[in-house]
């Protein structure tokens, strides 16, 4: 009997612990990018949502209101020096990212000075900076991702790309915009 109950409780903790795993394995996983340009370092840490068959944005991300790019913790960008973002002089520091999606027309892109913060609410009144970009369409992606396809000694392009749709911001080293 007591050999029973040992292999018993042996099995419930093996099983106990593979369910625990499995709980906590993320559907959205963690991501980051680092990018060095000309004396700047750019870092981009985030979890990383993926489309899964959804219409993404309308009915998934709503149109109009503040989204993280992200999922659980809000996804943040980082710069070493100051930079000009999207031809908007930007301080160094950390910042959280938002965007405001839009039916028709540019989008908002946000930088927010809480950079802590989880991914709903949108943390009013602390913006760091809000540009206006035009989404152009692309390829599907079905995992959100943050990448710079294009870097060019003083700048490099940043792009956020989700489903078929990019967002595209010209970041500059130093605080001067061109």
């Amino acid at each position: 009997m007591a050999v029973k109950t040992a292999f018993l409780i042996g099995c419930l903790a093996i099983g106990a612990t593979g369910w625990a795993s499995a709980q906590a394995v993320r559907k959205s996983q963690h991501g980051s990018v680092a990018q060095r340009i000309a004396d700047t370092d750019v870092t981009i840490v985030y979890n990383r949502p993926v489309a899964r068959g959804r219409e993404l944005f309308g009915p998934t991300v709503p149109y109009g209101k503040e989204w993280d790019p992200g999922a659980d913790d809000a996804t943040t960008i980082a710069f070493s020096t100051d930079v000009s973002f999207g031809s908007v002089h930007l301080p160094a520091g950390k910042y959280s990212v938002w965007v405001v999606p839009m039916e028709r027309g540019p989008w908002t892109f946000v930088l927010s000075t809480a950079a802590e913060v989880f991914h709903t609410p949108y943390p009013r009144g602390k913006d760091a900076l809000r540009i206006p970009v035009t989404p152009q369409r692309g390829p599907h992606m079905e995992t959100l991702a943050f990448y710079f396809p294009v870097v060019d000694g003083d700048s490099a392009v940043l792009s956020l790309h989700w489903g078929t749709t990019v967002l595209s911001i010209p970041i500059k080293a130093g605080s001067a915009p061109r």
